[in-house]
């Protein structure tokens, strides 16, 4: 079978239920279901057990991931297999044998890393290294600090890497290439989240009814989930045009979009808990889980930082 052959939204309805599967065991046996339904090597070479397929079918599966709150790296594992190339620890991470994070501030020069997602329970962390490469970190030799201070369930975590082993290397251009497909994929985590939200808010409001009329007849309601729904089409539209070349075919920068990705997903995340009431911090439904992942990515890339960044480059730019 040929990538001809193949279509990313395929990819979306095989990982639905992989994933759900994937939610009812602990860390370790989510892990072989995601790897043995070949997520985890979708980008991976092939010599390593991998799919070899390009970034766009790691995008649905990603999105899906965000929709039902998989608090797992998958994104990470994803991309760090990919990075390997056909090296045998690539092939440990499709296996499901190893699960990889990636810290995403510090490096190693610093000693210090941090925003590593999971880094309690993986094996193996992707460090910034010198030159403008990154390396591959063993989590044994690393101390990791937990910090709840965003979400004390599945909270953020500081590395100290004195004395860290490293695993392999990856060159400068490999980690850049890397680097907007984490962008492209933590952007489609998000909107995935939030396309989630937007269509759970959708239901209860034309199901819930208060004085004779569902709650949607509303017109207040229905501004509401009108500019919630602009927003999130705005951003899935810019992270497919994210898959294609520009008019010079030149690659087109990730960083607008990301940055446009954690404000409209923060944003339909606040409008779906505001409009559900209370029900939105409860079990029952539980979108703040969605709320916080979004917030520790944004913390992760400055709180702001990543945008006021894009608005400089874009005025030295004109």
């Amino acid at each position: 079978m040929t990538d001809i052959d193949l279509k990313p939204e395929e990819f979306a309805e095989a990982a639905t239920d992989v994933i759900a599967a994937a939610q009812s065991g602990d860390f370790r046996s989510a892990a072989q279901v995601l790897a043995d339904a070949g997520l985890c090597g979708v980008c991976a070479s092939e010599e390593a057990g991998g799919l070899a397929l390009g970034i766009e079918f790691a995008l649905p599966i990603v999105a899906e991931a965000g929709r039902q709150r998989l608090q797992w790296p998958l994104l990470e594992t994803i991309l760090v297999a990919k990075a390997l190339g056909s090296s045998p620890l690539a092939a440990e991470l499709c296996s499901g044998a190893r699960v990889a994070t990636w810290a995403l501030q510090g490096n190693l020069a610093e000693q210090f890393a941090g925003h590593a997602r999971h880094a309690t329970l993986s094996d193996w962390v992707l460090v910034s290294g010198n030159g403008g490469g990154a390396v591959l970190l063993d989590l044994a030799s690393v101390t990791v600090t937990p910090d709840g201070a965003l979400d004390p369930e599945f909270p953020q975590t500081w590395l100290s890497l004195e004395g860290a082993k490293i695993l392999a290397e990856i060159d400068a251009d490999t980690f850049s290439a890397l680097k907007r497909d984490l962008q492209i994929l933590i952007a489609s985590l998000v909107n995935g989240a939030a396309e989630s939200a937007l269509s759970a808010t959708a239901s209860y409001m034309s199901t819930r009814v208060q004085f004779g009329r569902p709650l949607s007849a509303k017109q207040a309601v229905r501004h509401n989930l009108a500019r919630m729904r602009l927003v999130q089409e705005t951003s899935n539209a810019g992270i497919l045009r994210l898959l294609q070349n520009d008019e010079y075919d030149a690659v087109r920068d990730a960083q607008p979009v990301l940055v446009n990705a954690l404000s409209s997903s923060a944003f339909v995340l606040e409008k779906a808990i505001q409009l559900h009431g209370g029900m939105g911090f409860t079990w029952e439904l539980p979108l703040h889980y969605s709320l916080r992942e979004i917030r520790k990515l944004d913390a992760a890339f400055g709180s702001g930082e990543l945008a006021s960044e894009v608005g400089r480059e874009f005025i030295q730019s004109v």
